[in-house]
């Protein structure tokens, strides 16, 4: 039911197995968060593969001296319980190691990146 979840339960499922790699539906929600995980350091890479309907990502996992880059995940907004927040309320997620991730006006971004742009929106995970 919440394309995010199962694309972060992948993510993080792959990263336990120590895969190189995951393979999973494309999407441009996912494309983009998967690109935000890239620009902030927990993948490696993604790729979009495929053809008209059956459009895929190909996301490398991040992995530091042999143990995965991504340790937890926690999901703010769900589709029944949305959270939201003021540019000025976003803090730092366990004190710098890890990333807020938020779907703002100006697309998906960290919550660093927020607060310096001063914009405001939707939190969507916690990852460290």
């Amino acid at each position: 039911m919440d394309p995010i979840s199962d694309f972060l339960i992948q993510l993080k499922n792959g990263n336990r197995v120590k895969r190189e790699s995951v393979t999973l539906p494309a999407s441009n929600l996912k494309l983009a968060l998967a690109e935000a995980l890239v620009k902030a350091g927990f993948l490696k890479s993604v790729v979009r593969r495929g053809k008209k309907v059956k459009k895929f990502l190909t996301c490398e996992l991040n992995y530091v001296d042999g143990e995965p880059k991504i340790n937890q995940i926690k999901r703010l907004s769900r589709p029944s319980c949305r959270v939201y927040f003021q540019a000025g309320d976003i803090k730092s997620v366990r004190q710098g190691f890890g990333s807020l991730f938020l779907s703002t006006p100006k697309g998906i971004m960290t919550g660093a990146e927020a607060r310096k742009a001063k914009l405001g929106g939707e939190a969507l995970f916690e990852i460290y």
